[in-house]
């Protein structure tokens, strides 16, 4: 949290000084971007658009446990549905396999923290450049044409805020960002469960982990709830802190 210097002016501020953006300015981005992500979240017809990047971030979170966990990673692919495999070879059981099925759900709601707790460090860039390098992973191991749409599609609007957005605007789309897969982790988790109800889905992550530990796939669906759900509070709030007031940015004195 910045205060001020022993001259009484600011720290270097580089969210909200070098985005253009004051105190007032940062915590009302904060907030329209926030109302902006949850609504493209609980509209369906825009959800059904963006959900495919939760989707990429969902098949990431997959791979890159799937390779942690010393597996042979084979490929990923994403469906015009919005759904996504990704298939990797290793044992059939074990820690490693319970790992690489438990990453996918919360994978979204980590990532927003990560983000949510660049914002708060003001360190935007790093956003951006995470970002583009999960794309560019995930690029690689896409097998099918939808997949390598969808990516390049995000990728291209990711560059673009990165190459011609002023610093105001991609200040705002980090926050969009960050906000959006903060929430966006969580309707999939509800839409699992409306599926399962109606006896779909019945080869989902929480079943593979049922089978794979014995324990109810309802009780895996409540540790993704969970873990989401805390991402969200603890994300949530580093996003707001700017907006909660000035003094938080310039410190308590003047």
């Amino acid at each position: 949290m910045n205060g001020v210097d022993v001259y009484g002016e600011p720290d270097n501020n580089v969210m909200l000084y070098a985005a253009g953006l004051g105190a007032d300015t940062a915590g009302t981005v904060a907030i329209v971007t926030g109302v902006l992500a949850l609504a493209l979240v609980v509209v369906n017809r825009p959800w059904r658009f963006a959900r495919n990047v939760v989707t990429i971030v969902h098949e990431a979170g997959h791979a890159m446990f799937a390779v942690l966990a010393g597996r042979r990673l084979q490929g990923i692919r994403l469906h015009s549905d919005t759904s996504g495999v990704t298939v990797s070879k290793g044992k059939a059981t074990g820690p490693g396999m319970v790992l690489t099925a438990l990453a996918g759900y919360p994978a979204p709601a980590l990532l927003g923290l990560i983000f949510a707790w660049f914002v708060s460090a003001e360190r935007l860039s790093v956003v951006l450049g995470i970002a583009a390098v999960l794309l560019l992973g995930v690029l690689v191991m896409v097998r099918n044409a939808y997949g390598v749409f969808s990516v390049v599609l995000a990728a291209l609007v990711l560059g673009g805020i990165a190459v011609f957005a002023g610093p105001g605007v991609q200040a705002a789309f980090v926050y969009l960002i960050a906000w959006f897969l903060l929430f966006g982790a969580v309707r999939p988790l509800f839409e699992l469960q409306v599926k399962r109800r109606r006896g779909a889905a019945r080869d989902s992550d929480i079943d593979q982990l049922a089978r794979l530990t014995a324990l109810p796939a309802f009780l895996w669906l409540l540790v993704m709830g969970v873990l989401s759900g805390t991402c969200v509070v603890v994300g949530g709030m580093l996003l707001v802190d700017p907006a909660v007031g000035p003094e938080l940015v310039f410190g308590a004195g003047s």
